[in-house]
């Protein structure tokens, strides 16, 4: 079964993030094996994005019993 884990980035525009460095914040995540799911202009953010991120977990190894 394919499994997955998520990640939440907010970038609030009180920090003056640029779209820039969201990019770059983004790809560097991006090689960290992050998928961009969806983003969002929110207040939760401060007025300023959301980033939705999701990676496939890699299957337990036999014998691991960890949940």
């Amino acid at each position: 079964m394919t499994r997955f884990e998520y990640q939440i980035v907010a970038y609030p525009m009180d920090q003056k993030t640029s779209l820039i460095e969201m990019q770059e914040d983004l790809n560097l995540r991006g090689n960290q094996g992050w998928e961009v799911v969806s983003v969002s202009t929110s207040e939760f953010a401060h007025l300023g994005h959301t980033a939705f991120l999701k990676r496939e977990i890699a299957d337990l190894v036999e014998g691991d019993q960890t949940s």
